[in-house]
Parts: structure tokens; sequence; C-alpha cells
């Protein structure tokens, strides 16, 4: 399908303009004023068109765990909040440790036509904290490791993972926790793991990505690294910039306002690379168990640019950058961007609606967010995926001319 978008506000990381937006055979053909083609065409007068989101970790739960989320599920999920792109963490059941788990998730995906999926390996074998052969059996299919939701515990496997992951052209990302330190002190815990694999990454010169940060401390030692070296990244999640001394339960936990202060610091000075939702999807009795983890997908958009931009902390070619071009940059894909070649991934937004979160309007089985029955701007009334309309707010009527 070719589709022209008319009379809409284009912004991404470096835009901000009026006028119309082609897309052709699934790329990103054309955009200015006054565009005529013959295509499927929606007038988007008073909407804002951004690059598509991109997620770069999250838990659909497939294979294993599909009462809490499955791969179709989560994928609509997605495309209801923006996103057209995830990359899914190795905690399924089996852990995905092998080629075996990482090809079902990508056939499955295939098959299903609705977002592009990447997936994980985990980088303890089984997350047994120790065994790294696995490694060596992967294919260049796989972009990233990590232990998420577990952490490696041990300085020395810690340090040989790196050695590896360098010599392969692997991204670490760590989820940094001392499971002897996490029960006394959550925020010591996140601390201590985070300068250690600071320090690794320096030592080896492997790349290192920084999960779900979210101390001040952690932040501050984060920027101070990126004065010296070039190999390390890092996100944040939305409910970790939105809430402060809250209780609901994630991990790591919902921090300080001081720590919020200073994620929003590490923004807008460039420390922050990404936003990501660690979409963390659990049955309600699971949840009432406490198990940690919200539902991010849906609710990510409007939540960052009530929190960021329609507070003035940051410009809305910022929060592009942080949700679709950075993470574009980061999985090696041609996305992210409103710029001609690039996938026709995009998001069609309204800015001034007000927008009630109500989670038994999720599209992911998981129903676990703190943010329920709160306001937030900025609605997503349209995703399209490679020129397709892959969602569409029910009550929204395109002008197909």
């Amino acid at each position: 399908m070719n589709i022209l978008i008319k009379n809409c506000r284009i912004v991404d990381e470096e835009k901000d303009l009026f006028g119309d937006l082609y897309i052709k055979d699934g790329k990103i053909d054309n955009y200015g004023k006054d565009l005529n083609y013959d295509a499927y065409t929606i007038d988007a007068k008073g909407l804002v068109v951004m690059p598509a989101f991109i997620d770069m970790h999250a838990h659909f739960r497939d294979p294993g765990y599909t009462y809490k989320e499955d791969l179709h599920s989560g994928s609509l999920a997605a495309l209801k909040g923006g996103y057209t792109c995830v990359n899914l963490m190795g905690n399924t059941n089996p852990i995905c440790s092998d080629m075996k788990v990482v090809n079902y998730v990508l056939n499955k995906a295939k098959e299903l036509n609705l977002i592009d999926i990447h997936q994980t390996v985990s980088i303890t074998k089984n997350f047994d904290g120790k065994s790294l052969e696995h490694l060596d059996y992967i294919d260049n299919s796989v972009k990233f490791i990590s232990d998420d939701g577990k952490g490696v515990q041990s300085n020395l496997t810690m340090y040989l993972a790196m050695i590896k992951a360098k010599e392969k052209g692997l991204t670490i990302i760590a989820h940094e926790e001392d499971n002897e330190i996490v029960t006394i002190n959550t925020r010591l815990s996140e601390n201590l793991m985070t300068f250690r694999d600071i320090y690794l990454a320096k030592l080896t010169g492997a790349w290192l990505h920084l999960a779900h940060v979210s101390t001040k401390e952690a932040i501050e030692g984060i920027r101070k690294a990126k004065r010296e070296i070039q190999n390390l990244t890092c996100e944040v999640t939305p409910h970790h910039l939105a809430l402060y001394n809250y209780d609901y339960k994630v991990n790591p936990p919902i921090r300080e306002k001081e720590d919020v202060l200073e994620i929003i610091k590490g923004i807008k000075d460039g420390t922050v690379d990404i936003i990501a939702t660690d979409h963390a999807p659990h049955s309600m009795e699971d949840k009432e168990k406490g198990a940690p983890g919200i539902s991010g997908l849906e609710t990510a958009f409007p939540v960052c640019y009530t929190k960021l931009v329609k507070s003035e902390e940051i410009t809305l070619n910022c929060l592009s950058q942080l949700m679709s071009s950075k993470p574009a940059q980061m999985l090696g894909v041609k996305k992210g961007k409103i710029e001609t070649g690039y996938d026709g991934d995009v998001v069609i937004v309204d800015l001034e609606k007000k927008v009630k979160i109500n989670k038994d309007e999720f599209l992911s089985k998981g129903k676990n967010t703190p943010f329920d029955g709160m306001e937030f701007y900025g609605e997503v009334i349209a995703t399209i995926r490679k020129g397709e309309i892959k969602y569409k707010k029910g009550s929204v009527k395109f002008d197909n001319r």
C-alpha cells in the first residue's frame, strides 16, 4: 500500500515542519508541501507524524509464559503504543540461550507480520551465572546478550563475558543488581554493579548498555564515564522518570524525587541515550504474589510526552531521538527518521488529546500498571509499519481520496 499523509506536522530528531508525507513500497519516498500522489490518503490536519517508536527492552513472555503475554498480544500492544520494533529479553521458558529459541521467536514474528522483533540471548547459559560456551554458537542475527531480571553476580564471569562480547561484536545489556545487597539496600545494590560494569567495560573495550537506570548516583557515574569511554550507553524507563515515592513493585524500584530530577538532567545533557519501556506484563495473580514490573508499551508515549515535552523539559525532537532514532541506531535498523529511503514506519499522534489510562483497555494480556486512572496528554491515533496501517484508533476515520 502506498500512503499519502496530508496536512500534518512532521517531527523527528532534527526536523519540525508542516506538510505532507508520502510512503511508497514500504519506504519513505518524499515529504514536503502540496504533495499529490495516487495513493491511500490520510488527512492528518491537527495531528503530528513522527517516526514510529522502537523499544530496546521488552518482555513478551513467549515461549513458556504465554498466560502473561505472547508474541501476538505483545505485538498488538506495541502497535497501540506507536511501536513497530522491539528488542525482547531472554528470560522466557526455556531461557533464550540458543538459536532454537531465537529462531522460534523470529519465525513467529515473521508469520504474524505485525512488528519487527529482535531477540536477545542470555549472557550465561540458562542464567546459571557462569557458563559462556553457548555464545560461540549464536549467529549474527543476535546483537545483544543479557541476563536481564537476574544480573551477572560473578565479577570473573562478567569480565570473561565482556571479552567474549567484544570478540563477537555483541553488546551486553546489563541488569545491575547485587543479589547479596539488594535485600538490605536496593540503591547500593544497583550502584555497586553499575560501577563495576562501567570499570570492566573501560578495561575490556566491550560495548555496555545499562538497563533501566534509576538512581542519581548511577546517572552521575555514567556521565563521568562517558567523558572517558565511547562504548557505553544507557536507558531509563517512563515509570522511573514520571514517578517517585510511589508504592508499586518494579525492579529496580521507584526511587525518590531527587533521582527523577537527575534522570531528567541526564536526558537533557545527553547522559541518557534512550527511553525503553521494560514492558513486563504479568497476570493479576502473579502481580498479587509480588512479581515486579509493569505493562509499559501502551502508556510510554503519553507519559513521556507529558512529563518531558508538555512540561517544557525537552523538545519533541529530543523525545523522538530518545524513543526512535537512537534505539534504531543501536539495533542497526533503517528506522527512526523521516528521511527518503528509511522504512515507512511512522506514528500519528494527537498531542492535544488528554487521555485517561484504563488498564482494562490494554491490548496486552498484562493489565499491571501504576498509571491506571491517571491522565496524560498525547494519544496514538495510528501506527504504520512499512507503509501498512497496523493500528488505528477505533473512532478515527481516514479520508481515502
